[in-house]
């Protein structure tokens, strides 16, 4: 009884002690963040590249496996009905011209986004930018219509 308790304190006692030394992540510095944000530019130039050419596959890469879309009208789109929802030619923040647009980056690094957009009705959006294996991938996103 005495050496099984010691075979499962062992490993939990590593468990915790690696978990009390491990470093949170650090935030960005000034000129970091503004590299990051360059990054997000030019990471966006791809998305809607992208899905001007209805590359299914380089949007496949671009979106997280857990990404979620909230539409206007309060809908929650997956990552497969985002995509399916772009490569369909629906009006969409990606590809519309953004304006207002205002950047925050975080440890992560991720980088948020707020922006206006013509949808063709005027819009508010948020969109979270993570880093993923392959690089950079979008996490979330949310359209609110503007009705002032």
């Amino acid at each position: 009884m005495v050496r099984r308790r010691l075979l499962f304190a062992a490993p939990a006692a590593l468990l915790a002690a690696g978990s009390a030394l491990a470093h949170p992540p650090r935030q960005p510095d000034a000129a970091e963040s503004q590299s990051l944000v360059e990054e997000i530019k030019a990471f966006r130039q791809r998305v809607a590249q992208a899905v001007t050419a209805k590359d299914a596959k380089a949007l496949r890469a671009f979106y997280a496996d857990a990404f979620t879309h909230t539409t206007g009208a309060g809908q929650i789109e997956d990552k497969a009905a985002r995509i399916a929802s772009l490569l369909g030619g629906a009006p969409s923040i990606e590809t519309a011209a953004a304006r207002d647009l205002r950047y925050a980056v975080f440890a992560g690094p991720t980088v948020v986004v707020n922006g206006r957009s013509a949808l063709p009705e005027e819009v508010q959006w948020v969109a979270v930018y993570v880093t993923g294996r392959d690089g950079w991938q979008i996490a979330t996103s949310q359209v609110t219509r503007v009705t002032a």
